[in-house]
């Protein structure tokens, strides 16, 4: 989850490097500012929260939480149409 000022034409250079880094590195957006990325491990998981510390722009705010796969699949949707991709199912998908 980030949020990044975006006044000046160097911040706004900064979030667009950041978000594109974030997606190289394999995260979705489930809305604005909030993107997320399946590990298979904790080990992974900070592995992944190293990388992005290599990227981080100079000026915002910049969070991560980590939750089980049981847990994001316990979320609920109150309004709005459930979108049936690999971000909202327990499905395993491997690519070779």
């Amino acid at each position: 989850m980030f949020d990044l000022p975006v006044d000046t034409s160097e911040e706004r250079r900064n979030y667009r490097k950041f978000r594109k880094e974030l997606i190289n590195e394999g995260f979705l957006m489930i809305q604005y500012s909030v993107y997320a990325r399946v590990c298979v491990s904790k080990q992974s998981a900070k592995f992944t929260e190293n990388r992005i510390r290599t990227f981080l722009p100079a000026k915002g705010l910049i969070q991560t939480l980590m939750v089980t796969e049981k847990q994001y699949n316990s979320m609920h949707f109150l309004i709005g149409d459930k979108k049936d991709d690999v971000r909202n199912t327990s499905d395993r998908t491997v690519v070779i």
